[in-house]
């Protein structure tokens, strides 16, 4: 354990010294927690509404007072019915409201057989449009005088808020950055240099200093993990509503996970460069893609689905959405946990399996 303790520490003060590295294993997933944060938003802040309204009665007023001071609306005033294409592609406003002339009558109906109100919107961006459209639609039915026959509640995240989504999938993306890629570069980099046959031929086993390269990444890795969490929540606001313990373990079982996965890859590669294109090929984009951090894995076609089942992401970006969005127990993980481990297991075996054949 002696020679052990002291291959770690040459590697930790490898990795210390070199400042580029650290500048990217410390600084990246803050700045990726930052921009998904706060700067890339899917949610509704404001939407520019322009309304065209025959008759301006005293309910049409109501209901237009009820936008125009809503935080997330901004009146653009009243424009006539044939200035609404120009409104439109101008970018003067994202939406028209056109008020019946009969409004009155309509809104008072029980079950109107036509609209009161026909928004209009430029959905040249759909996410902007469909959900400003559902959102305007809430304003205005609450406007109604009759009450709405549909009452609708948001569990788990009210506000809708867009880093309760990116979070749980960030930390899925940034452990596979910082474990397999940096891991598998480091040995490469070892192997390219001939410097790697040096350290075989010392008295410690090849395991153990493999392993000593991957220890002190697994060190920042931890750092990374208590980073994003107090990131999370007090800067993001994003609850921890699960137990901090089950967040860690399994995170924990990820980082394990992604440290093989770079081991396999150093196995494969024989240069920085492919274990830089084999990094980026078959881990970043199946991940953002596939994973459901940005896109719900409900919606892929079955292929896809059947294809995102072999990317680890996937089942660690559900396991932590459970548990620190949902608030749910360890035990409603069982089944992303086993897969994890299960992965973990494989990608140990078959690296070690390759490792020994190359040194035979």
């Amino acid at each position: 354990m002696g020679n052990f303790g002291s291959f770690i520490e040459k590697e930790t003060l490898h990795i210390l010294r070199d400042r580029r590295t650290m500048l990217v294993v410390l600084l990246i997933p803050v700045v990726l927690m930052t921009l998904f944060g706060f700067a890339i938003s899917t949610e509704i802040n404001n939407i520019d509404v322009a309304v065209v309204a025959p008759h301006r009665t005293e309910s049409v007023r109501q209901a237009v007072e009820r936008m125009a001071s809503n935080p997330y609306c901004t009146f653009k005033g009243y424009i006539p019915s044939d200035e609404i294409d120009r409104v439109l592609r101008r970018g003067e406003a994202a939406a028209v409201a056109v008020f019946a002339a009969d409004y009155d009558r309509i809104a008072a109906m029980p079950a109107p057989a036509e609209p009161a109100v026909q928004l209009i919107f430029d959905a040249s961006n759909t996410n902007t449009a469909m959900s400003g459209a559902a959102y305007l639609q809430s304003i205005l039915t609450g406007a109604s005088t009759q009450a709405s026959p549909v009452e609708m509640r948001l569990l788990y995240n009210p506000q809708m808020r867009s880093a309760y989504n990116f979070v749980p999938g960030i930390m899925g993306m940034i452990f596979i950055l910082i474990c397999a890629l940096m891991t598998s570069v480091s040995i490469v980099r070892e192997k390219e240099n001939g410097t790697m046959e040096v350290l075989l031929v010392s008295p410690v086993r090849p395991m153990r200093i493999v392993l000593a390269k991957l220890v002190p990444y697994f060190m920042l890795s931890c750092i990374n993990l208590a980073t994003i969490l107090l990131l999370a929540a007090y800067a993001l606001d994003v609850p921890l509503s699960g137990s901090a313990g089950a967040i860690i373990a399994v995170s924990l079982l990820y980082l394990v996970l992604a440290l093989a996965l770079g081991l396999l890859i150093s196995t494969i590669a024989e240069k920085q460069i492919v274990a830089l294109i084999i990094s980026a090929m078959l881990l970043m984009m199946p991940i953002v893609m596939l994973s459901g951090m940005l896109f719900p894995v409900e919606n892929m076609p079955a292929v896809l689905q059947a294809i995102s089942c072999i990317v680890p992401a996937r089942w660690y970006i559900e396991a932590i959405r459970k548990l620190m969005i949902e608030g749910l127990p360890f035990a409603a993980v069982w089944r992303e946990v086993l897969i994890l481990l299960a992965m973990t297991v494989v990608f140990i075996v078959v690296s070690v399996k390759k490792f020994n054949d190359k040194l035979e």
